[in-house]
């Protein structure tokens, strides 16, 4: 089939375009992606490599706690497929590498594709590469530069092609945030364990604590729908959301009660309405 198909390491995406738009490598955090545009600038480069329409995007990542907020806009965009390793308790990424070999080797031997881009510098998916083009594919390979800093070089002179992203192409759809998050100096009162949020004003406290972290935890405008549909099914917030919202909570009166952090999750929710467009 002449199609071509995309394949995205989100943990080499988000590594090396923090460095190239900070200096360093920074927390996932502290980076905002614009999916929309991404997406639409690894359509444009395929096709024009390739000179095949699009097959679809995959888009691989690590998790240790289940799907992030993040995960769960991406699996909701059309024309792209969610994969998911995890993340182990030293912070690196498992299984990942192993999924885009597995995609890569399948989709060549059922002649679903004939190009893939793949975006990653990891030499461990250089196998993925080799057996995708004894089937016929065509491997074109990006990278974002320095490429030859970041990625393999085995992979490098294994792909049929090489292309590099500079810092316009990634600032395009990339924006570093240096604080996401507000300082302990900023909370207002001391922690003080088992204290919870008292009296007549909890609810009004709540709310006040709920709105100022609906504006500072920083989620993307695009994972905002897929959260608020989440909650209002399950009544769960994704982890990397839930906490820190229960420590700014933390900060500020203590640890709260079970129906304290459930009314504090459900005026966070709805601070988040508010903001929809």
């Amino acid at each position: 089939m002449q199609r071509i198909a995309v394949f995205v390491d989100a943990g080499y995406l988000f590594a090396q375009g923090s460095a190239l738009l900070s200096g360093q490598k920074r927390p996932r955090s502290e980076i905002e992606i614009d999916l929309d545009c991404a997406l639409n600038a690894w359509e444009e480069l395929a096709c024009r490599l390739s000179g095949v329409p699009l097959l679809r995007i995959y888009w691989y990542d690590g998790t240790a706690t289940g799907p992030t907020p993040q995960h769960i806009a991406v699996a909701y965009k059309p024309r792209v497929k969610l994969r998911l390793g995890f993340v182990n308790t030293a912070g690196f990424q498992k299984g990942v590498d192993s999924l885009i070999v597995t995609d890569m080797i399948t989709l060549a031997r059922n002649d679903a594709m004939s190009d893939a881009l793949l975006l990653s510098g990891d030499e461990d998916v250089r196998v993925g590469v080799q057996q995708a083009q004894e089937f016929g594919v065509r491997v074109h390979l990006l990278g974002i530069t320095p490429c030859r800093g970041s990625q393999s070089q085995f992979l490098l002179q294994e792909a049929d092609t090489t292309n590099e992203w500079t810092l316009a192409d990634v600032s395009k759809f990339l924006v570093h945030h240096p604080s996401v998050f507000p300082s302990a100096q900023t909370a207002k009162k001391p922690p003080t364990s088992g204290a919870g949020v008292q009296g007549s004003t909890q609810a009004a406290s709540l709310t006040v604590l709920a709105e100022e972290a609906a504006k500072e935890i920083r989620i993307e405008a695009a994972a905002v729908e897929s959260l608020i549909a989440n909650y209002e099914s399950n009544r769960q917030l994704p982890p990397l959301v839930d906490r820190p919202l229960l420590g700014l909570a933390k900060k500020q009166f203590g640890i709260l009660s079970p129906d304290q952090r459930e009314k504090l999750r459900a005026a966070f929710v709805e601070a988040l309405s508010k903001k929809r467009p």
